[in-house]
């Protein structure tokens, strides 16, 4: 297996669902039209190819300056375990620099997947949850 990661390769709104459903990453994949939204809106995306398969994604929102928003971070469910999530984390921290922080809000899956990869918990969030 030879993973290619890519800043510049993006997904399309297909590519992106169809991992999101693979790795079982809650996202309105039903919603073709929200996902594009998504990818477009973001601006900073880390993409893991196995050939011209998309296997990882980390999508993030971020002002270069202070604070990075991980907003996903998905990996094909037969990718997982070698190492993709750490990869596409360390080149988004990489290129944000040790100015912004990055932070995330973790599906409850994950909770123990995200201390073992350098985030460290914290106890000081808030959310104002969507409605749909």
């Amino acid at each position: 297996m030879t993973i290619t990661y890519s800043f510049d390769r993006i997904p399309n709104a297909d590519q992106l669902i169809e991992l999101y459903d693979n790795s079982g990453l809650p996202r309105p994949t039903k919603n073709r039209e929200r996902i594009a939204k998504m990818i477009a809106n973001a601006n900073l995306i880390v993409t893991a190819w196995d050939n011209d398969l998309l296997v990882g994604v980390a999508r993030s929102l971020t002002d270069w300056s202070w604070s990075t928003y991980l907003a996903d971070l998905a990996i094909r469910h037969e990718y997982k375990k070698h190492g993709i999530g750490k990869e596409l984390i360390r080149l988004t921290k990489d290129k944000v620099g040790d100015e912004s922080m990055v932070l995330l809000l973790s599906v409850p899956t994950a909770m123990e997947y995200y201390p073992k990869v350098g985030f460290t918990k914290q106890e000081s969030s808030f959310i104002i949850n969507r409605v749909k």
